[in-house]
């Protein structure tokens, strides 16, 4: 204001500079320092956050607007760019863009049998035990939809965190299960020895056919306890990052549209594009690096 009116000032007693830096307690040297960096242009320091603002907003509108300060450090450090997460938060704030938090979301899926398989828990939270094909982790979710609900079954490695095996459906029959599972297996070219899915203790996962499915493939099934979303947290998870990042933010008319979106995303951006926080790459990334550093040794 004092910068405006300064330019304004006609020659006379009462306005003067010192007296328009009196009145809100400012002081007239303050004042110039203030002119004289202006005068300057940006600093150093600043010069580097606005051309690091470029960066975070290219890594931003990459992740489709998804991915928070962590994850866009990540993305840029790899580039050359050498910055903390406290600065990429800093640089957010001023740019006006902030990444996808997960809403308060409570679905009903798990539906225990009354006379379930016997199934112990092989697991107990242990879902990464450093390699693939060891642990997968499996859920039924609802996708809401113009034609009504649709049901996701999915299996993920437990390792690598990469999905793939799943399977859509319009019930919540043990049909969705087993298509997933085979899926899975089909994926990882039947190599299922040792392999343990490990699922909440839903019907479908509980029911004598997934069991005689399991046990034709070579599978062993472990579940947790009824109602501990801790003894699923892997597989919770996923589901909160693909509503929070992906399902809530669009309207699906059809199941077919619903199936078709959901499909790309697993594959394209979760899959192969999107860096999941505790590995440091994407799934797929991963997979490749621990792979070729099991060939070198």
């Amino acid at each position: 204001m004092i910068h405006a009116e300064k330019a304004t000032l006609r020659t006379g007693p009462s306005v003067t500079v010192s007296r328009m830096c009196d009145l809100p307690g400012l002081s007239r040297s303050g004042y110039y320092d203030w002119a004289t960096r202006q005068h300057a242009g940006p600093g150093p320091r600043e010069a580097r956050l606005l051309a690091l603002a470029d960066e975070v907003r290219r890594a931003h509108k990459d992740s489709d607007g998804a991915y928070g300060a962590p994850r866009i450090t990540a993305e840029l450090r790899p580039a050359g760019e050498v910055v903390s997460v406290k600065t990429a938060a800093k640089v957010m704030r001023r740019t006006g863009i902030e990444g996808i938090s997960p809403r308060t979301w409570h679905p009903v899926t798990t539906i225990v049998d009354p006379s379930p398989h016997a199934i112990p828990d092989l697991v107990e939270r242990r879902f990464d035990t450093g390699e693939v094909n060891r642990v997968w982790t499996s859920d039924i979710t609802y996708l809401a939809t113009g034609q009504g609900w649709l049901y996701l079954c999915a299996i993920r490695d437990g390792c690598s965190r990469r999905v793939h095996g799943y399977a859509f459906s319009d019930s919540l029959h043990t049909d969705l299960v087993e298509d997933a599972l085979r899926r899975a297996v089909t994926f990882r070219h039947g190599d299922t020895h040792g392999v343990i899915l490990h699922a909440d203790r839903g019907c479908q996962y509980t029911s004598q056919q997934l069991h005689d499915a399991a046990e034709a493939l070579n599978v062993r099934l472990s579940v947790g306890r009824t109602g501990v979303c801790w003894d699923n947290a892997q597989q919770e998870s996923f589901w909160s990052t693909l509503k929070t990042e992906f399902y809530h933010r669009y309207q699906f008319t059809t199941h077919a549209a619903a199936i078709h979106g959901v499909t790309e995303w697993i594959e394209t951006v979760y899959n192969r594009r999107r860096r999941h926080s505790a590995l440091g790459y994407t799934p797929v990334a991963f997979e490749h690096h621990i792979t070729t550093a099991a060939q070198a040794a």
